[in-house]
C-alpha cells in the first residue's frame, strides 16, 4: 500500500498528495522535457520546462481507473483555477491544448496533484557580447552583458511567485592564497559564479586580481538541449589588489628576569606577553606577498597608533628593521595599482621595546655540573658593550663585546681556581643612558650532584 501524505494547499481544495511523486508525460514535442522537483512549500509535484508548448499535449494516467478532470490556474494561484477540456481513453486522460506558463492541477478521484508548465521559448536566453564596466571598482569586478532573456516565474499553488534557477554562469581567473605552496603565495585560480537570471551588469567577488578574460555562458536548460550561448570578454586588467603580510624576529626575544644563569637567555624581559620586540637592537623581517595588481609599496612605521603622523615610509614590498629605541612602534604595510585607485592595508603589527638594563652577578661555580657555569651580566637594550675582567693580580683574563658573551671561568683552557676576580663594564643603553661598572666576582666551585646538597672544594 502507498504511504500517503497530506499537503493542505490554500483556497485551492487540494488534500492528499501521494508519497510517490505522481508525474505527466507529453508527447509533440521536438526536445527533451526537462524536470525539476520544486519545494514542497510550493504545492506542486514537479515543474516541466518544455522548449515550446506548440502542438505539444500532456497526459495523466490514473493508478485507480479514476476519471480524471483537469484544472488550470495562474498568477492567482490553485484557489482560482478554471477547469479545462480533456480527454479519457482508459485510465489516461489527455490535455490536447496545453498553454504554457501555466499551473495545473489533475483530479484523480478524491486527490489533486498540482503541476507547473514552463514555456521556455517566450523566455529563451540570447547572448550578444560581454564587457567590463568603464568605471572600476574595488574589491569587485563588474561586467556588463547585451542580451535578452527575461526571469522565468512560476507561481506556487498558494500564488506566491518565484523564480526558475537558470544558472547562468560567469567563469573567469582570479589570484586566491594558497598556504600549500612553498612558501606560501597568491596562485592563479579558475573560478566560476552562478546567477539566477540574465542580468545587464554582474558584479563579481573575488574579483580578478590578475589579468583574465570573462566568459558567460548559459543557461542550464539550453545546456541540457545542447544549444548553450557564450559570449566573452577582452583579456581585462587586474581591477583589485590583495596581500598578506608576516612578520618574523630574527633576534632572539626569550628572556628571563633578574640575573644571568646557566639556564638560557640572559636577557631581561621588556613585557612584551610573547609579541613582536624585547631587548634592542631587535631585527625584525617584515614581508609582503601580493597580488599581480600592486605596483606600489609602502610600510609605515609610527608611535602614533592611528596613523595619524608617520614618522617613516620604506617604499620596498619587504623590509628588515632594526629597533633601537625604547617605547611602542607600530607598523603596516600599504600596497596600492598603478594609479593608487586601489588600496591594500593590512595589520597593524605592534613592536615593544623595552628600555636599557644591566644587572650583573656577583658569583658563579664554573665546576661543569650544568648550574651557574657561566658569568654573564643580564641586560635589556644594550649598545656598545665592553667587560673587563682582571685577577687579583691585575691581569686581563677576559674580554667581553657583547652581553650576550660570558666567561666560563677558564684562561689558557683551564678553570681558575676558587677566589675573587674583579670586573669592569660599560654600555650604552639604546634609549642613550650610559652604564659604567665595576665589582667582584666570586668564584666558588661545590662538589657533588647539581640539586643535591653540597659542600665548597677544599
Amino acid at each position: 500500500m502507498i504511504r500517503e501524505t497530506f499537503l493542505f494547499c490554500f483556497m485551492s481544495g487540494c488534500l492528499a498528495v501521494s508519497a510517490s511523486a505522481q508525474s505527466l508525460s507529453f508527447s509533440g514535442n521536438s526536445l527533451r522535457v526537462l524536470e525539476e522537483t520544486p519545494e514542497k512549500s510550493t504545492g506542486l509535484e514537479k515543474i516541466y520546462v518544455l522548449y515550446s508548448t506548440e502542438g505539444v499535449t500532456a497526459s495523466y494516467t490514473s493508478a485507480s481507473g479514476n476519471r480524471i478532470n483537469w484544472l488550470k490556474y495562474g498568477n492567482l494561484g490553485g484557489g482560482h483555477a478554471e477547469e479545462v477540456a480533456s480527454s479519457q481513453d482508459g485510465n489516461t486522460s489527455t490535455l490536447a491544448t496545453l498553454e504554457g506558463d501555466k499551473g495545473y492541477i489533475v483530479e484523480d478521484g478524491d486527490r489533486r496533484y498540482c503541476f507547473w508548465i514552463t514555456d521556455y521559448l517566450p523566455h529563451r536566453l540570447k547572448l550578444q557580447s560581454a564587457a567590463p564596466a568603464p568605471d572600476l571598482e574595488c574589491g569587485v569586478s563588474v561586467i556588463n552583458v547585451t542580451g535578452s532573456g527575461d526571469p522565468i516565474r512560476y507561481f506556487t499553488i498558494n500564488g506566491m511567485q518565484k523564480t526558475l534557477n537558470q544558472e547562468i554562469t560567469v567563469e573567469y581567473t582570479t589570484q586566491e592564497w594558497n598556504d600549500n605552496l612553498n612558501p606560501a603565495n597568491f596562485q592563479d585560480t579558475e573560478t566560476s559564479r552562478k546567477f539566477e537570471s540574465l542580468q545587464s551588469q554582474y558584479r563579481l567577488s573575488p574579483p580578478n586580481y590578475c589579468r583574465s578574460t570573462f566568459r558567460v555562458t548559459g543557461d542550464k536548460y539550453l545546456k541540457a538541449w545542447n544549444w548553450e550561448e557564450s559570449v566573452e570578454t577582452a583579456a581585462v586588467d587586474h581591477t583589485s589588489v590583495d596581500a598578506r603580510t608576516f612578520a618574523t624576529q630574527l633576534t632572539d626575544s626569550s628572556s628571563v628576569e633578574g640575573e644571568a644563569d646557566a639556564t638560557g637567555s640572559n636577557q631581561i624581559g621588556s613585557g612584551n606577553d610573547g609579541g613582536l620586540g624585547g631587548s634592542a637592537p631587535c631585527e625584525i623581517q617584515f614581508e609582503a606577498y601580493v597580488t599581480d595588481g600592486i605596483i606600489h609599496h609602502e610600510w609605515q612605521l609610527t608611535r602614533d597608533a592611528t596613523f595619524e603622523e608617520i614618522d617613516y615610509r620604506f617604499t620596498q614590498q619587504d623590509l628588515d628593521y632594526t629597533f633601537l629605541e625604547e617605547g611602542t612602534h607600530y607598523l603596516r604595510y600599504i600596497g596600492s595599482n598603478a594609479d593608487g585607485s586601489c588600496e591594500y592595508i593590512g595589520e597593524v603589527y605592534e613592536v615593544n621595546i623595552g628600555e636599557s638594563v644591566l644587572k650583573i652577578p656577583n658569583a658563579f661555580s664554573p665546576n661543569g655540573d650544568g648550574v651557574n657555569d657561566e658569568w654573564k651580566v643580564a641586560y635589556r637594550s644594550l649598545l656598545n658593550f665592553q667587560c673587563y675582567i682582571f685577577d687579583r693580580q691585575g691581569h686581563q683574563v677576559a674580554h667581553l663585546t657583547s652581553p650576550d658573551q660570558g666567561w666560563d671561568g677558564k684562561v689558557g683552557g683551564k678553570t681558575v681556581e676558587s677566589g675573587v676576580f674583579f670586573y669592569v663594564v660599560e654600555a650604552t643603553g639604546t634609549d642613550g643612558k650610559k652604564y659604567k661598572k665595576s665589582g667582584d666576582i666570586n668564584i666558588v666551585k661545590f662538589v657533588g650532584n647539581a640539586g643535591s646538597s653540597t659542600q665548597p672544594e677544599q
